[in-house]
């Protein structure tokens, strides 16, 4: 079966780290950067359909990719007193039974962006579900899910 090669594949995640770079993505707002981000996905899986990739995007790309997308929105919202407040907003709101004392080991820890990113609660509050919701009142799109993408289409 044919898939796309991996210098292919290279090139899209090199593509999207450009668009992630957390010096510039933090600095836009969050609707520009999901809107790039969502161009870029739909072009390259649309380009590439007929190979075979499920098991790529499901494993590898998908769950780097929501990674990368949560420190940047960590890294937006700076202090740790925002990313407890706001953390503690997406826990109420979907209702999650995150405990109040998870959340603030999260938001005032020592670690760096990418370490607190990969801790469960911040894996769990800021999921594929929430980040694929569109927000109206922020004018910004939801982020695409590559595999449901791909799926959807084959």
């Amino acid at each position: 079966m044919a898939r796309p090669a991996d210098d292919r594949k290279a090139k899209l995640c090199k593509k999207v780290k450009e668009i992630l770079c957390r010096k510039r993505a933090a600095a836009l707002p969050l609707g520009y950067t999901f809107t790039k981000l969502n161009q870029v996905l739909r072009g390259w899986i649309n380009y590439f359909r007929i190979g075979s990739m499920k098991t790529w995007l499901k494993n590898d790309f998908s769950p780097w990719l929501r990674h990368k997308v949560r420190v940047v929105i960590l890294k937006q919202w700076k202090k740790p007193k925002t990313v407890y407040t706001n953390l503690m907003r997406l826990n109420v709101a979907f209702g999650c039974n995150m405990t109040d004392e998870d959340v603030y080991k999260v938001a005032y820890s020592r670690l760096g962006l990418y370490r607190r990113c990969g801790m469960y609660v911040v894996n769990y509050l800021l999921s594929q579900k929430v980040l694929s919701l569109p927000n109206k009142k922020e004018n910004r799109p939801g982020l695409v899910d590559p595999l449901a993408y791909y799926l959807r289409n084959t």
